[in-house]
């Protein structure tokens, strides 16, 4: 099999020591790899003959033309040079795209792979008991329970629990403080009809249990002072319940919530927050006869650091003691994406169970973190001057200015009046100008700066603030 490699000159060393030991001839056609164009590729590949060319992910222009008049395939490469050795040791068995950068579309393939292996584990996996058709405890995937605060004095909540849904979870717990009333559980739980999905109640108040008991699959949490008052309307319903230690042990609380007639029994050992006992309290989450619900949200709400990295290592402790429910919330701004997080998490120790640790996984939690920097070559130049700082005071331009901002995940520019939104920076910068509404360059220049700053920040769920810093 003889590939061609096309290349740039500021990248052909890289590519040759990529080459090496491959059945490849590696041709600079430029300076930069990226500028080939469809008629400098025919030439080169008439010159001799081929069974595929890999040219450089970077590239823009479509090759179709040229497969079809040559009968020679044309696939993307990685994005970055140093990437190509990876692709290389992995031929002929490798499937690449012809539209897509190899390192973009293995990483997709990979996180495919991946999720397939997820769905195929928990299918095959047998578990304690089920809620609601889903799997819980026994070899089956951790799941994911995401908590509403003060259900009953929230707005939109429908919208809320699907969101949460859609963003991964698997149940959803509804909260409900010392302020709410049995009318309040049930006109809560009759809004949420017809989604049928776990629904969980968190309340020690028996009223509100029996209540919550017309709808909710489990009940968080029993203790010794409400299971001898709630326990059998629990165990009457078929709803699962979560039991806790409070004045009695686990141990105890447990053995009066089966004397109950409780059948689905989950052990909540209470996992406090980091300064407060957390390690202390992990040693009570020994091997257990019953599922084990692990507190996670409890740890990242009360510690003031970003939260991919906390879910992903608290997921993993729950994966070592066996949990079966892991809890999260997004109660604060700082806790925005935990669903998701955790939800990508749990899929992690799945994928991790055969191996020694979670990593290269097909899958990850690296937000702002890359897990391997790359080595481009240097810039070529002959000349440099310095750049000269930009003056204060700056001239307007005369068809006026934006205002831009950001709302649910679309960027927004208005102008006069009228607005240009959408998903991509680029694509309202795009529109903007065929518009005709900027006719200064570094108008232009401004606005790209600020459109992708609105994009980031809806990215990363981060505030936006037009002219401030990211």
């Amino acid at each position: 099999m003889r590939i061609l490699l096309p290349t740039g000159a500021a990248t052909e060393e890289m590519v040759k020591q990529a080459a090496a030991g491959h059945p490849a001839d590696v041709v600079v056609t430029g300076e930069i790899a990226s500028f080939l164009t469809p008629h400098q590729l025919h030439e080169l590949v008439r010159k001799k003959r081929y069974d595929l060319v890999i040219v450089s992910g970077m590239c823009t222009a479509s090759f179709a033309q040229v497969e079809r008049e040559t009968g020679v395939p044309v696939y993307r490469g990685p994005r970055h040079a140093a990437d190509l050795s990876l692709i290389l040791r992995s031929l002929p068995g490798l499937t690449l795209s012809r539209t897509v950068p190899a390192d973009e579309f293995l990483a997709g393939k990979k996180a495919d792979d991946a999720m397939r292996r997820v769905a195929r584990r928990e299918k095959e996996a047998r578990e304690d008991f089920l809620i609601r058709g889903m799997k819980i405890g026994g070899g089956s995937r951790m799941k994911v329970l995401a908590e509403i605060m003060d259900a009953h004095r929230q707005e939109n909540l429908r919208a809320r629990v699907e969101r949460f849904f859609s963003k991964g979870a698997d149940i959803v717990d509804l909260g409900f403080g010392f302020d709410a009333t049995p009318a309040d559980v049930r006109r809560v739980f009759a809004e949420l009809e017809g989604i049928d999905r776990p629904l969980a109640a968190d309340t020690q108040d028996p009223d509100l249990i029996r209540a919550a008991l017309v709808r909710a699959d489990i009940i968080l949490s029993l203790q010794e002072e409400n299971i001898p008052l709630a326990g059998n309307a629990v165990a009457d319903a078929g709803a699962a319940a979560v039991v806790v230690p409070g004045r009695s042990t686990l141990a105890k609380n447990i053995a009066l919530a089966k004397k109950a007639g409780i059948r689905c029994i989950i052990a909540d050992p209470l996992l406090q927050p980091a300064g407060s006992g957390l390690v202390e309290s992990l040693k009570n989450f020994r091997s257990s006869r019953y599922p084990l619900f692990f507190g996670a949200g409890n740890v990242v709400e009360l510690l003031d650091a970003d939260s991919a990295g906390m879910n992903a290592l608290l997921a993993a402790m729950a994966g070592e003691v066996g949990a079966a429910i892991i809890f999260t919330s997004e109660h604060s701004d700082k806790t925005q994406g935990s669903v998701r997080e955790m939800r990508r998490a749990t899929e992690m120790m799945t994928l991790a169970k055969d191996r020694p640790y979670p990593k290269d996984l097909g899958i990850d939690l690296l937000v702002l973190k890359e897990k391997r920097r790359r080595r481009e070559p240097p810039l070529s130049y002959d000349t440099a001057i310095a750049a000269k700082e930009m003056p204060d005071e700056i001239e307007y331009d005369p068809k006026g200015n934006f205002r831009i901002g950001i709302e649910g995940d679309r960027i927004v520019a208005v102008i006069h009046g009228r607005a240009v939104r959408g998903r991509r920076w680029q694509d309202v910068l795009h529109t903007i100008l065929m518009q005709g509404d900027v006719t200064l360059l570094d108008h232009a220049g401004y606005l790209g700066r600020e459109l992708y700053k609105a994009e980031l920040a809806i990215r990363y769920g981060r505030s936006f603030e037009q002219d401030g810093e990211f």
